[in-house]
């Protein structure tokens, strides 16, 4: 197969788990190490790949993946991992969910919870949750992000501020190895460090891409969060870390 036909599979390979890797991609293709080493050079100097140790991932930066590319990476993890999210919520319970695909999925995994009060900035978790008649919902209201459905800004956290929640489930766009969660866009920034001060527990839901993903600015640090739900083990540095905070580490993989 030349090289015009693999660049785009291996996009989409990409796309769909986060990231590639030399050997995987070798075996696929039934080509050598050094051929997929050239490829991902080629998509990496094209701007299309970032490269990572033993593989390459989608592009981060300053500016995050578009939201349906988002949705299309790690499908199964993601699920995976609201799952066993969704098992920690108790019912008759005051629940925050945020912005995110991650958080999308948790919302799937709680149609059949019971006498919930659930408040999001996350247009698309209300729409989820209409499906459950024992859900009240409640839309913070703020400036609406029209790529991914999100509520940022001023008033979604000034409303935030009212509520004292049992839980909060939040995501990140990067996971760094200081232990620090990481996003893009400022305004979503202050939402969520309200919804961390204004929950008696915090779950991240967040999956292994992005382990090796970057975004310039900081929510706040993994020593904040009470239970980390991702599909594959945490670079050492960080596992001990967190270790030592005393956040609880669930891999569902």
């Amino acid at each position: 197969m030349s090289q015009s036909f693999r660049h785009p599979e291996i996009l989409e390979i990409a796309r769909r788990n986060g990231k590639v890797t030399v050997e995987d991609l070798a075996e696929h293709f039934g080509v050598t190490l050094q051929t997929i080493r050239r490829d991902l050079a080629d998509l990496a100097d094209s701007g299309r790949l970032e490269r990572v140790h033993g593989g390459a991932v989608l592009p981060s930066g300053t500016t995050n993946i578009g939201y349906e590319e988002r949705r299309s990476i790690n499908p199964d993890g993601k699920t995976a991992i609201a799952r066993a999210c969704a098992k920690r919520i108790p019912n008759d319970i005051a629940l925050f969910l945020n912005i995110g695909t991650s958080t999308e999925a948790v919302a799937r995994e709680l149609l059949h919870h019971t006498n919930l009060m659930v408040v999001t900035n996350n247009m698309n978790v209300a729409n989820i949750l209409v499906a459950n008649p024992d859900c009240e919902i409640i839309v913070t209201g703020g400036a609406l992000r029209r790529s991914d459905g999100g509520l940022v800004g001023t008033l979604a956290a000034e409303t935030i501020a009212k509520f004292k929640f049992d839980v909060a489930v939040i995501g990140c766009s990067a996971l760094d190895q200081d232990g620090d969660l990481l996003d893009f866009d400022i305004q979503e920034i202050s939402v969520s460090q309200a919804i961390l001060r204004q929950s008696r527990q915090s779950f991240l839901v967040s999956d292994h891409s992005k382990f090796t993903r970057s975004a310039p600015a900081k929510i706040a640090s993994l020593s904040e969060v009470d239970t980390f739900f991702t599909d594959k083990p945490l670079p050492d540095a960080v596992a001990s870390r967190c270790e030592g905070w005393g956040t609880q580490i669930v891999v569902t993989g």
